[in-house]
């Protein structure tokens, strides 16, 4: 008998095939009306629909995903070379788009993408006070001092960058802003802040900030799950215990707050009124980077928490679905950022790509882009 996630796999892979034909080499962020949009090349979110068709070609070795994969990460060079742009999520732009090519068909232009964009990512580190900076002064004016718990997926790409360089500055860079995650953001109860403020000269911590969080001592979902896989993948870089059991005390956080359906609210401590609002996204995440945790347990321990990972995508699956013609998009019921009230329980592109790469897991695919 066919296993669940086998029996959605063939439906990921039949439903990204045939969207795959209308999207084509364009950058989806949210779903709209059953249609996925179009954003600029630049938005953070690009690597995502690059990163979903190269998870499909692994397994089906169909050209027209490579080849629709490869026209985006040609496209992102504008970006790539347009040096006042650049952000701190060159590692979700470049790990899913050229790193992916890379570690798949060995191609050294994109190896070459991929160690330009690492580049652009350490040069954001702000040596006293061991963080890498988020966004720019056109996002938020006096920003320079700002550091996010998104970051944490962005510097697998430094970690990889020191693999393949031999270079250990790179890795140098990740550890020094891990630790400072570690330091300033995770509170005792396992919870995270999205933001936290550093005076940029001298590197002395001023404040928290709610960000995409309800306030700056809520618990937003999202960077929850940033956190646990964050984590999770520098612990296998790395090996330094203190980056598991943050990981697993971020997921035990995670797991102790979610409802029944394993779909959590946008942020676990936003007030009754405010709590009309789930985000897949963030399951789908973070059971992806409980799988990804248990690749370095062993017993009950790691019973229980691929148990609850495959749970939480099992939940996704039956429940937040959408395996019609009628959507373009995977797995509904996302929300990009509730307090700005911006596509709120939407299908959302990294939803899918989590999702699908959990499923992969679950399947045996132990190697990740990331």
């Amino acid at each position: 008998m066919a296993k669940w996630y086998d029996e959605s796999w063939e439906q990921v892979v039949e439903k990204v095939d045939r969207i795959s034909d209308r999207i084509k080499d364009t950058f989806p962020h949210v779903s709209i009306d059953g249609k996925y949009d179009s954003q600029r090349s630049g938005w953070w979110t690009a690597g995502f629909w690059p990163g979903l068709l190269w998870l499909i070609y692994k397994d089906t070795k169909e050209d027209k995903l490579k080849e629709y994969a490869v026209s985006c990460e040609e496209k992102l060079d504008y970006d790539l070379n347009n040096f006042l742009d650049i952000h701190h999520d060159v590692g979700f732009m470049w790990i899913l788009s050229s790193v992916a090519h890379y570690k798949l068909l060995n191609d050294e232009t994109a190896k070459r993408r991929g160690l330009i964009a690492a580049s652009h990512l350490a040069g954001r580190f702000n040596i006293k006070g061991n963080f890498i900076r988020a966004w720019n002064d056109n996002v938020f004016n006096h920003s320079e001092g700002w550091a996010i718990i998104d970051c944490m997926m962005n510097i697998p790409l430094l970690y990889w960058a020191s693999e393949e360089t031999k270079d250990p500055r790179f890795k140098h860079i990740a550890m020094a802003h891990t630790d400072t995650v570690i330091k300033e953001f995770i509170r005792e109860d396992g919870s995270v802040h999205h933001i936290v403020c550093f005076d940029p000269n001298t590197g002395k911590r001023l404040n928290a900030s709610g960000g995409q969080g309800y306030s700056p001592e809520s618990a937003w979902a999202r960077g929850s799950a940033w956190a646990i896989y964050g984590l999770s993948i520098g612990y296998g870089y790395t090996k330094e215990k203190r980056y598991l059991e943050k990981a697993k005390q971020a997921t035990d956080f995670f797991l102790a707050n979610l409802p029944d359906d394993k779909a959590p609210c946008w942020d676990f401590r936003a007030p009754k009124e405010q709590r009309d609002g789930k985000d897949t996204s963030a399951a789908a995440c973070a059971a992806s980077g409980m799988l990804e945790m248990c690749k370095y347990m062993e017993g009950s321990q790691k019973e229980y928490y691929y148990k609850n990972a495959e749970e939480i995508l099992k939940s996704l699956y039956e429940n937040y679905g959408a395996w019609d013609e009628d959507e373009e998009a995977l797995i509904k019921m996302g929300t990009v950022n509730y307090t700005k009230q911006k596509y709120v329980n939407t299908p959302i592109i990294y939803g899918d790509y989590f999702f699908v790469e959990a499923l992969g897991k679950l399947r045996g695919e132990n190697k990740i882009f990331w």
